[in-house]
């Protein structure tokens, strides 16, 4: 078959594509020294008309995305990075920290209409968004990116697998978008129900591991899952796109507006192409101008272009953090909020958060060196981290001493593809 792109912008020569980015930042940086007093701060002494290129951006700082809760107490409640006043902008979210986030008035504000495209979403499209509403940016991101297509949205949001099963029966959705767990469970639910849903012939997941087994088996009941990759703070950073066959093709494509560096985890230093890195991003968001934006997360570069046609760089997609934060059932978990359940329980020494589990189905152990065990002190910390990391999770308590002496406060076993 052949493929569609949702513009020309999708299919220009990477030089072209280049020269553009570098056209435009000197004036990104400019724009963010004069409206942003964050980065009036963070870039004070920058010559915005010296950063024309990659190596120039390269001697900038980086801010990442673990510096945004200090960043906003000191001058809140966006840090001063925001370059549109907070009365002017549609919406503020709110995630564990807390940490906020804007959204502007644009339409397609966060990007998510071209990753929704290459995935085989069109104007008229039904479609189930099962991302939460509430608080968190990943509803409203979607939701955009669809209405901008000229889908119409069923604004669903988490939970009540029975009726979002009988909205896809009864509404005849043809799309999904929403994590793939949840997904799974829903085909599982009508599969109980027996409630026939063979409308439902796509889907965009993300904010979790996407295991290809569950690709696998909704393609052999003819729902076509992509991936997209993205953040609260920068939108959709990058998609998957179908080839030619109909099915996903190799890593996932970068967003048409932003420039991206692969960097050493803990530095600012671009790392080597294939080698794998943090994932840094500079955002051309006028409200947002978010430059070397370190997302914690660790990616690499695919070599060559995607078989689909589009000429953007590609990256493996989400392949761990590149800090000891980590997300468990689409949701971040940090040290400091490891830190915060301990402060509360003077019996433990010292603790290591333990996530496993296969993907989709995680589960976080909190293995807590305690000097004391008194009766229900396993059920308050359990009630703990339920509290601080809005996640349910088991306790274990060691001997002081029993844990290893190698600084980690969180340990991710599951295993990523």
């Amino acid at each position: 078959m052949a493929v569609k792109y949702y513009d020309k912008l999708e299919t220009r020569s990477p030089k072209a594509r280049e020269r553009a980015l570098m056209a435009a930042l000197p004036r990104l940086v400019a724009h963010a020294q004069k409206s942003a007093p964050g980065f009036a701060r963070i870039l004070k002494g920058v010559r915005a008309s010296q950063i024309k290129s990659r190596q120039a951006l390269a001697s900038l700082p980086v801010t990442r995305k673990s510096d945004l809760g200090a960043l906003q107490k000191e001058a809140p409640p966006l840090g001063g990075l925001n370059a549109t006043p907070v009365d002017k902008l549609a919406k503020l979210f709110v995630s564990p920290g807390p940490v906020y986030d804007p959204e502007g008035r644009g339409a397609d504000w966060w990007r998510s209409a071209r990753g929704l495209f290459a995935g085989g979403f069109r104007a008229g499209d039904r479609v189930l968004n099962s991302f939460a509403y509430h608080f968190t940016p990943a509803g409203s991101m979607l939701e955009s990116g669809a209405l901008a297509l000229g889908c119409t949205v069923v604004p669903a949001g988490t939970g009540q697998s029975e009726m979002q099963v009988s909205a896809i029966a009864g509404l005849q959705i043809s799309g999904y978008v929403g994590t793939p767990s949840f997904l799974k469970l829903i085909v599982e639910k009508a599969d109980d129900l027996k409630a026939d849903i063979s409308c439902l012939k796509r889907a965009q997941v993300g904010a979790e591991y996407l295991p290809p087994a569950l690709r696998s088996a909704m393609a052999e009941r003819g729902i076509t899952v992509t991936q997209m990759y993205g953040s609260a703070d920068l939108g959709v950073i990058a998609y998957e796109s179908l080839g030619r066959d109909g099915r996903p093709t190799e890593g996932m494509i970068l967003e048409e507006a932003l420039l991206l560096e692969i960097v050493r985890p803990g530095t600012g230093e671009p790392v080597p192409p294939g080698e794998v890195g943090e994932v840094v991003i500079t955002t051309f968001n006028r409200d947002y101008p978010l430059i070397r934006f370190g997302t914690g997360d660790l990616s690499a570069v695919l070599p060559g272009a995607s078989p689909c046609g589009r000429s953007n760089m590609r990256i493996k997609g989400w392949m761990g953090r590149a800090d000891q934060s980590t997300k468990v059932r689409a949701m971040f978990v940090t040290p400091k909020q490891v830190s915060d359940i301990v402060r509360r329980h003077r019996e433990i020494v010292r603790a290591r958060l333990v996530v496993a589990g296969e993907p989709g189905a995680d589960q976080m152990t909190l293995k807590c060196e305690a000097r004391e065990r008194p009766p229900g002190l396993m059920e308050a910390i359990v009630a703990s981290i339920r509290d601080v990391t809005k996640l349910r999770g088991e306790v274990e308590l060691l001997e002081p001493g029993a844990l290893p002496n190698d600084g980690k406060v969180i340990e991710d076993l599951r295993k990523y593809g």
